[in-house]
């Protein structure tokens, strides 16, 4: 009975206001429809630099007669095999023979192996990660102590691996902080503007407060106002990300690579319709509290 005579006040309150309810509903459909865009755009960033990440390896070359006098024996080689799959690090080893580097060079650059009286490429690994962050590490892990014998040298990405592994740090933080200070300046504004509604009944809080309601029995009523504002705003915002997820996003190409996605549109609705709700009430909760003291 209680719940029934909170949510009747706070319905009629909202009519009772409607500007300030237009006004609160708009505030929560403006941050809701930006969070759903950052979570869209941050969580797509996130699964691209993954991907990136994904692509780097550790190439291990083998010495040919041209660089070191005499190519890697089958036991250097098997050496350095089990060196490689004893790294807990090393997702994969692949074995890449010279004339299938060579067939690859073809493909990517015929123009500089056209005139080639031979093939000078070496023999390699190619490393696959368990985390591309790893890559440099495993690097050193197999260097250390010392070069094994047989090794030409060992491509672990360098500069290029540093730039990808930062890229992926910088959009990953900057989504976070992005979401962070949204969500706050939202808290905020949803509260600046449901004070007004708080202001307009303020004699009406004082009569309640003196004749013995409790602070949450006056709390309830408004934090049910911020809810259905922040239902009302999200719900809102949930059908424009719709409309620009069917109208924009096909016409939008950031990469031809399959397995990068952002985060599953159900997902990001209910992360919008819980936001929307949970700050609708926050900001309510935030604002009557200094109204209480009577």
């Amino acid at each position: 009975m209680r719940l029934k005579l909170l949510v009747s006040e706070s319905v009629r309150s909202l009519g009772a206001n409607l500007s300030t309810t237009i006004a609160a509903t708009m505030t929560v459909l403006i941050g809701m429809f930006l969070l759903g865009l950052f979570i869209a755009l941050g969580s797509w960033a996130q699964a691209f630099g993954d991907h990136q990440k994904e692509k780097l390896l550790v190439k291990v070359y083998f010495c040919t007669e041209s660089t070191c006098k005499a190519e890697a024996s089958d036991k250097q080689i098997n050496a350095v095999r089990m060196k490689l799959d004893s790294d807990p690090l090393v997702k994969d080893v692949r074995w890449v023979p010279k004339a299938e580097a060579l067939e690859r060079m073809r493909k990517l650059q015929p123009e500089i192996v056209e005139n080639l009286p031979g093939n000078p490429l070496p023999d390699a690994f190619e490393v696959t990660p368990v985390d591309g962050e790893h890559a440099k590490e495993i690097g050193r892990n197999l260097r250390a102590p010392t070069l094994p014998p047989g090794i030409e040298k060992i491509n672990d990405g360098g500069v290029v691996s540093d730039r990808v592994l930062t890229v992926a740090k910088v959009l990953s933080t900057a989504f976070l902080l992005a979401t962070i200070v949204l969500l706050i300046s939202s808290t905020l504004l949803i509260a600046n503007t449901i004070r007004l509604s708080i202001f307009s009944r303020k004699r009406e809080i004082e009569v309640m407060k003196l004749v013995g309601a409790t602070n949450w029995f006056v709390r309830g009523p408004f934090m049910i106002e911020g809810l259905l504002c922040g239902l009302g705003g999200a719900v809102l915002a949930v059908i424009l990300l719709v409309l620009g997820r069917e109208l924009f996003m096909p016409l939008i190409h950031l990469t031809n690579a399959s397995d990068i996605h952002a985060w599953p549109f159900g997902l990001h609705v209910l992360i919008v319709l819980g936001a929307g709700l949970a700050l609708g009430a926050l900001g309510s909760g935030l604002t009557i509290r200094r109204f209480l003291q009577v």
